[in-house]
């Protein structure tokens, strides 16, 4: 996740260029990224690459045109593909038969990689080299929901990682196929514990998984905490660790804060929190997590080009419920420095009892029914 999302990615590309046996295969929602795109002219002919070209992607001027027309030139026209699916090839993946893959929310551009939140997700392993090399070419020879949705690759499938429950499905599916409502009743139905998320495009993308996160958030003996990148409303306003109900939600930091946080990036426009994870019950032996590039959307469900993992793994889950809180904390402490500002007070550390009698400040973690799960949960 951050740089080191942009490490791995890179490490992976480096590696295909050494090993000049290696044959590559990449679907690129967004392509503009420069060290991405001169390491795969560097690929030659041993590359095949589908680009977006969807909206804004498509037109003549766009990055991922001129993408498009560099890697012609380096492996061919008959190696480079264009392509929208119903709306959107939205995946982004990277298939090296060394065995790696590379796949997650981070785009392959200078937001995904510098200014998102983004995670990206490195697979090592022939079986799972397969599975991604049988949904490209599934992509390759189909160009919409109908083609694609009848292939294998849009089945949920074990990746066969050793000691790793780990699946993958690939989108557009068929409607009779969709996962959606899957994924909303382990949600909704499944949660025990805690549910923590981190999900762009929340706020417009109604529906099942929306609804099934907004009824495990009404539950009080489920600790939940969650962040989408805009104010998402209709009952899914965020609690603070204080029990009170706030919305947290991605904003940049442009005054009355010292640098280099004064300077934060936010141009070029898009999210500035660009995750799609769910995490399920990551304090239980059955913890589990859902990620990719899916916007647990009837959009990325049945129309767009998309990847979703399944890890039914604690270390995995545990690892994704540290971003969710990470996040979380990030952006609710924007939201203390709005409160201290309309307070007309400074923000400020609680200090240590000094006075007989008086109550610390952690007595709200005894007496709080939100920060006693919050004080349970993590102890």
């Amino acid at each position: 996740m951050g740089f080191e999302a942009r490490n791995a990615i890179i490490e992976v590309l480096d590696q295909a260029i050494v090993d000049t046996a290696a044959l590559v295969r990449v679907v690129a929602y967004d392509l503009n990224e420069p060290e991405v795109v001169s390491r795969l002219e560097k690929l030659g002919g041993r590359l095949k690459v589908i680009i977006d070209d969807d909206g804004a992607h498509g037109k003549v001027q766009s990055s991922e045109t001129v993408a498009e027309h560099r890697l012609v030139t380096s492996a061919g026209s008959e190696n480079v593909k264009r392509q929208h699916m119903g709306k959107l090839q939205h995946n982004k993946t990277i298939v090296v038969d060394g065995p790696n893959v590379v796949c997650g929310s981070t785009n392959f551009s200078w937001r995904g990689f510098f200014v998102q939140a983004n995670n990206a997700v490195v697979l090592r392993g022939e079986a799972a080299v397969k599975h991604f090399q049988a949904a490209f070419a599934g992509y390759w020879s189909n160009d919409d929901a109908a083609g694609f949705g009848a292939t294998a690759a849009a089945q949920l499938t074990d990746l066969g990682l050793p000691d790793i429950d780990a699946r993958v499905a690939f989108s557009p599916h068929a409607k009779e196929d969709a996962l959606l409502k899957t994924i909303a009743d382990d949600i909704g139905t499944g949660t025990t514990s805690s549910l923590l998320y981190s999900l762009a495009f929340l706020y417009q993308t109604p529906g099942l998984v929306r609804d099934a996160i907004k009824k495990v958030t009404e539950d009080d003996d489920i600790f939940v905490y969650g962040v989408s990148d805009r104010k998402v409303g209709g009952g899914l306003d965020l609690q603070r660790p204080a029990g009170d109900v706030v919305s947290v939600f991605p904003a940049a930091l442009t005054k009355d804060v010292p640098e280099p946080f004064k300077s934060e990036p936010k141009g070029g426009g898009g999210n500035r929190m660009h995750h799609k994870f769910v995490v399920v019950d990551f304090d239980k032996p059955t913890a589990r997590v859902y990620l990719g590039s899916y916007n647990f959307s009837v959009p990325a469900d049945t129309t767009n080009g998309e990847n979703l993992l399944v890890v039914k793994d604690r270390r995995i889950a545990v690892a994704y419920a540290v971003e969710a809180l990470r996040i979380f904390d990030h952006y609710h402490f924007r939201v203390a420095q709005q409160g201290a500002d309309t307070a007309g007070r400074p923000l400020v550390l609680a200090r240590p009892p000094r006075e007989p009698g008086e109550v610390p400040w952690w007595d709200e973690y005894y007496t709080n029914a939100q920060k006693v799960r919050d004080r349970e949960i993590f102890a």
